[in-house]
Formats: C-alpha cells, structure tokens, sequence
C-alpha cells in the first residue's frame, strides 16, 4: 500500500500544502500570534521534512521532538483551540490542493496523533 505522501503527490506536493498552509495560518487571527518571531523560510524547511515524514514519505526530518520544540509556545498559551485551529487550515488547504476527503481524514489523523506532544500532556 502507498504512502498517504505518495497517494497526494509526493515531494512537489507537500512543497505547495505548506506555501499554502502558511499563508492561511499567517492570516488567521487565532493563531498567528505564535509566528511573530519566527524566520518563516526556516519554519517552511522543517514543515516540509517533517510532513514527508509524518506523511510517510522519506525521513529527512533534522528538528527537535514535538514536545521540545513547542514547550515554549505553550509556555505562552499554545492549547487545544489553537491546535484544533492548525489542523483545520491544513484540512482546507488539503481540500484547496483538491486532496480527496479520506485523505484529508488521514492527514487530520495524523496531525491528531500529535496533539499530546505539541501541547505537552
């Protein structure tokens, strides 16, 4: 069976889901505020090997832990609405991509499975 990396185009597509993803988080009020500081074409660097991993293309990924990584941004109140609002640009972006819904559902899935470790419980 393939990759869910594989099934929405491999390496060209998760390159347009993440040009995408972050324009939509950028312009969302929600959760925009935990970008401010953030060298954005570093953060698109490490999204795109961390989705290709996540998505189970090649692991490539070099960033630290979920849990590491994100300790800081809950220490400034990073909690589930945020989470939960992450995940819905990534599903509306997967569905702009034309990204059929059971495959939106395996990415949320996946996200999902992250949940604990970026929020630190």
């Amino acid at each position: 069976m393939s990759s869910l990396y594989d099934k929405i185009g491999g390496k060209d597509a998760v390159q347009a889901a993440v040009d995408i993803f972050y324009k939509k988080v950028l312009a969302d009020d929600r959760i925009n505020k935990f970008f401010d500081q953030i060298d954005m074409e570093k953060q698109r660097r490490k999204q795109i090997m961390f989705l290709t991993y996540a998505f189970g293309g090649p692991n490539n990924y070099d960033g630290k832990d979920m849990r590491v990584g994100h300790a800081h941004l809950v220490e400034q109140g990073l909690n589930d609405a945020h989470f939960d609002a992450v995940v819905e640009n990534l599903g509306a972006t997967l569905q702009e991509l034309n990204v059929p819904a059971e495959l939106i559902q395996e990415a949320a899935a996946i996200a999902e499975s992250t949940r604990n470790d970026v929020l630190g419980k």
